[in-house]
Formats: structure tokens, C-alpha cells, sequence
């Protein structure tokens, strides 16, 4: 009698994720900070206790190019995209998942430790040199 045929380990799992990773539709890299400041003002209410601060400012900084962009945004524009921003996010944490599932399944199915799947390089070292 033969063994069933199963399934290759964290399959389940794989498979949510791309299932997850197929509903995000649109997404904006970046962060949205609201910053509420005081001017050079001397007199101006931003300066009195308690501040009457100016704002918000709502700003989208993100790098192009290796240059750091900053786009200052309506709080109607912010809620129109924050679910892009919010699928970033989202992005980034389904990606690092699926990494982290995979590397358990390779190591399942080699035999591998668990210590030898958390390493940065998948590349064996050379051997250090002595001095002679």
C-alpha cells in the first residue's frame, strides 16, 4: 500500500498569502506624517500658551531616485489614498510572511536546523585564512 501523495510543507500557508497578496489592488510606497508647527512669528498665535498651532500639513515622502520627494497633500487626498498607503504596508508584511514560510519549508523538506535558515547569506563562506 502507498502513502498519499502530501502536500509540500507550509503549502496552506503559501497559498493564503498569495490569496492575500492578490486582493491589494493599489498601493503608494512612502510615509504620511501631519505635522502641526510654529512660525518665525513673534507675535502670532503659535506662540501663546496654550499654542494655537498651525496645521495640518499633511506630507508624502517617499525616495525617487535615490532623492527623498515630498508632496504635501489635502486631508480630501489622504483619505482618498490612505488604503494605498495602508497596502504598502500590507505588502511589505505578506512579502516578509511568505520569505519566513518558504524558508521553513525548504528546511522541512531538506532536514535542514532551523539556525541554518535564519542566516542573512544562503552562501556558503570561504574558509579564513591563516597567517603562516
Amino acid at each position: 500500500m502507498s502513502k498519499p501523495a502530501q502536500p509540500p510543507p507550509f503549502a496552506a500557508t503559501r497559498t493564503a498569502l498569495a490569496h492575500a497578496l492578490a486582493e491589494i489592488d493599489g498601493l503608494l510606497p512612502g510615509s504620511v506624517v501631519v505635522r502641526h508647527i510654529r512660525c518665525g512669528k513673534s507675535g502670532c498665535g503659535c506662540k501663546a500658551d496654550p499654542p494655537a498651532l498651525h496645521g495640518p500639513y499633511i506630507q508624502w515622502t517617499r525616495t525617487v531616485r535615490g532623492k527623498t520627494v515630498t508632496r504635501y497633500l489635502s486631508e480630501e487626498q489622504l483619505g482618498r489614498y490612505q488604503p494605498w498607503f495602508d497596502n504598502a504596508r500590507r505588502l511589505k508584511e505578506l512579502v516578509a510572511k511568505l520569505e519566513i514560510a518558504s524558508l521553513q519549508a525548504v528546511a522541512t523538506a531538506e532536514g535542514w536546523t532551523a539556525k541554518a535558515t535564519h542566516t542573512d547569506s544562503t552562501t556558503p563562506r570561504p574558509p579564513r585564512r591563516t597567517a603562516t
